[in-house]
């Protein structure tokens, strides 16, 4: 029996089946499975059932059938999250509801750079509306091909063109939202001025799904590039990365759009895992830094950018190397010796994944410091540092078992490791998780490094929105 007595749990699935129809509600375990799994295999949440509406009235009526019965709500996208925010891991009796249906481009108006999209679209089908329309969406993930935007917003995704174009939430104009009590708020007019109180999807972006599920959006389109300028460049220490990233703003303005460190280490584990990948320069080197530019002037404007900035580097004599793509295909394999890292991570065994951010000016210091923290209380441990340097994100992964995967006997604890490095994350007023939100892995760093009065405002919006608690219970908070 569920929590309210008079509703059985086969008259609660009864109801939602004639919600959404029969064959859009799985109760049988096998039918559940892939949705209860994270995608890495790290845990299986247990759910009495898994709904898929079509649309937002659907949606809006199963979250009132769910407040009657009192029973838990995790809101589902794609399921390519990392730290366990879209499966069941609180004790409470919960469905999976799951946005994947919901999945239409409603609208794009090439005129007002905007588009309408519902929260069960994958990033990739909305990047290619946008081209198609002749406009970019900006927000590029490794998983675009099965994230959804939904889960973008409630995680407030970052990526690789977060210098230029911003985060999911700089992306957003609008949403359309199921509240805790199953009403309806939507604000899908696409305005850039609407100075008239509150901004409500603020509430809700980076939320996790914890206050409302977002069932659609207004996003906002960039006009195309004209042209891209990539190129791989191989420097010495990150304090060279710093200053060529200072270099950069100056030489291209607005046009730099990406700006991510790789370390040697990444580098070896990409072309020692990854297959078809290859190494751009004859030697290896400390570090490399991933460049790219786009303009919306012809390719000659943009070359000549591109020369007056390597004649800066020169003079300065901050590179050992460098290399600038000369077609599609060569900025391709740069761009896959960035993406395959995490994969290659992967193959080479487990590692912890620490996803941060501290200011840019003092990421040179951290990457130091805190290495030589880590070399000195865990010998042995390999670091594989690299990300968005550009904004001041870093993924700073261990390995605490590095040499043919035999036990160290003197590796920290995972939870050793993992604290040290945000105890130093925190100590350069950065942040413990930089754009894959909290979720169940990290509520005890929000105890810990939050201060009381943020979380008691926190607690404050969440009882306010969700005073049922019905909403993703145990994440976040």
């Amino acid at each position: 029996m569920l929590s309210a007595p008079h509703l059985s749990v086969a008259d609660f699935l009864h109801a939602c089946k004639a919600i959404t129809g029969e064959q859009y509600v799985l109760s049988a375990a096998e039918d559940k499975q892939v949705f209860e799994s994270e995608w890495r295999g790290r845990m299986r949440g247990n759910a009495l059932a898994v709904v898929l509406p079509s649309d937002t009235a659907q949606v809006a009526a199963i979250v009132k059938l769910c407040r009657k019965a009192n029973i838990a709500i995790v809101p589902q996208g794609g399921n390519t999250g990392l730290v366990l925010g879209s499966i069941p891991t609180a004790p409470q009796t919960a469905i999976i509801l799951s946005t994947r249906r919901l999945n239409r481009i409603r609208a794009v108006d090439a005129d007002s750079n905007t588009m309408i999209a519902e929260a069960g679209c994958t990033l990739a089908a909305v990047q290619q509306a946008a081209t198609d329309a002749g406009r970019l969406f900006p927000l590029s993930l490794a998983s675009e091909g099965s994230c959804t935007i939904g889960g973008n917003l409630s995680t407030n995704a970052g990526g690789t063109a977060v210098l230029r174009y911003g985060n999911t939430r700089d992306l957003c104009l609008g949403l359309e939202v199921v509240t805790a009590d199953g009403e309806v708020i939507s604000q899908l007019h696409g305005l850039r001025k609407d100075n008239t109180g509150y901004d409500l999807k603020q509430w809700f972006i980076g939320a996790e799904g914890t206050l409302g599920i977002i069932t659609a959006a207004v996003l906002k389109l960039h006009p195309r590039p004209r042209t891209h300028c990539t190129a791989l460049l191989a420097v010495g220490s990150p304090e060279d990365a710093l200053q060529i990233l200072r270099l950069a703003g100056t030489c291209f303005g607005p046009a730099l759009t990406t700006f991510e460190l790789i370390s040697g280490v990444c580098t070896e584990l990409v072309l020692q895992h990854i297959p078809g990948t290859r190494q751009v320069f004859p030697q290896q080197h400390p570090y490399q830094i991933l460049l790219e530019v786009s303009d919306f002037h012809p390719a000659s404007h943009t070359l000549a950018l591109w020369e007056n900035f390597q004649q800066e580097l020169m003079q300065a004599d901050l590179i050992l190397d460098g290399a600038l793509a000369g077609s599609v295909a060569q900025a391709n394999d740069f761009w896959k010796l960035r993406e395959s890292i995490s994969e290659a991570q992967a193959k080479a065994g487990r590692n912890l994944k620490h996803d941060i951010s501290v200011p840019v000016g003092r990421i040179p210091a951290f990457i130091a410091e805190t290495g030589g923290l880590l070399a000195a209380a865990c010998p042995g441990a390999q670091v594989v540092c690299f990300g968005h340097m550009g904004d001041g994100n870093l993924h700073y992964n261990v390995n605490t078992q590095p040499v043919n995967h035999q036990v160290n006997p003197e590796a920290l604890s995972d939870t050793a490791v993992t604290r040290l490095i945000h105890d130093q994350v925190h100590r350069f007023g950065g942040s413990f998780s930089a754009e894959h939100g909290v979720g169940a892995m990290k509520r005890d760093d929000m105890l810990r490094y939050k201060s009381e009065t943020e979380l008691s405002m926190m607690r404050a919006v969440k009882q306010a929105l969700d005073p049922a608690g019905i909403m993703n219970p145990g994440k976040i908070l």
